[in-house]
């Protein structure tokens, strides 16, 4: 969709055909706030932050130890990169990194979270989105 760069590192943003389908049933497709939460890829990948603090906005890491489970983390690791269908593998495979590779991150703003994964590469990095969540 759009490349950015910060620091010199570009970030490819991706989305999926699965995200356009999610968006749309959330009723986001093509609004403000999907448009205002895509503009946040432009702060990047921060490894040194790569935590969510809370409040802010950017491309934060999400992880399976944290408990209880979210929305967020039901979404991303139980309906794709846990599935068998292998939708997690051919975005990797077409990124040209082992699945494994692929982290998994929330692009956040004020009222939408974003899912995605997350390829680091030396060229730069990609960042391909597939689900949307609402909750807080």
């Amino acid at each position: 969709m759009h490349t950015f760069e910060r620091a010199g590192r570009p970030l490819h943003l991706a989305l999926t055909e699965r995200l356009r389908k999610r968006a749309r049933k959330e009723g986001v497709w093509g609004g403000r706030e999907l448009l205002g939460t895509l503009k946040n890829a432009a702060y990047g990948f921060d490894e040194r932050n790569a935590r969510s603090a809370g409040g802010r906005d950017g491309i934060f890491l999400l992880d399976r130890t944290f408990r209880p489970a979210n929305a967020m983390m039901r979404k991303l690791f139980d309906q794709f990169l846990d599935r068998p269908d292998g939708a997690a593998g051919a975005i990797a495979a077409s990124l040209h990194v082992a699945p494994a590779e692929l982290l998994p991150v929330r692009l956040v703003s004020h009222h939408l979270r974003l899912l995605g994964v997350l390829a680091r590469g030396e060229e730069g990095d990609w960042l391909v989105l597939v689900d949307c969540d609402r909750s807080e």
